[in-house]
């Protein structure tokens, strides 16, 4: 059975923002940020849940794509466009996407790996090297 991945994130985005940012089945206790960027072929807004960690006053995402070995679309977007919109919970902010390199880039995914497993599973089924992508509060 194939999935259709922008059915099943429209549905995680509607079940967010009707609970206060709480979602349930795979992702259920989780904690998730809806990540609006700007597509950099399309210019159109475009919204993505995406699993983050804190570190300090960043949050920050894995581009992962469940361990294929193509980059997922927000993160084309990100690098095109850095400026974006984080929800998180009821809050939403603007933010800037810089991604982590070498030493610190490999701290982060280790504590993404911490709270989420399965992100060590995705590192071993490609053989790209995951981008790990910090998001900072610009409107502080």
């Amino acid at each position: 059975m194939t999935i259709d991945y922008n059915e099943f994130n429209q549905q995680i985005i509607k079940e967010f923002r009707e609970n206060e940012g709480r979602v349930g089945g795979m992702f259920e206790g989780k904690p998730l940020v809806l990540l609006t960027t700007t597509g950099a072929k399309s210019g159109r807004r475009v919204t993505t849940p995406v699993m983050y960690v804190e570190d300090g006053d960043r949050y920050v995402v894995i581009a992962s794509k469940g361990g294929d070995d193509t980059n997922p679309a927000w993160y084309h977007n990100l690098r095109a466009t850095p400026a974006a919109t984080a929800e998180i919970g009821t809050e939403t902010f603007e933010v800037k996407a810089v991604v982590a390199e070498g030493e610190e880039r490999d701290r982060l995914y280790a504590k993404m790996v911490e709270q989420a497993p399965q992100f060590a599973d995705y590192e071993k089924k490609t053989t790209r090297r995951i981008p790990v992508v910090t998001l900072v509060r610009t409107d502080a």
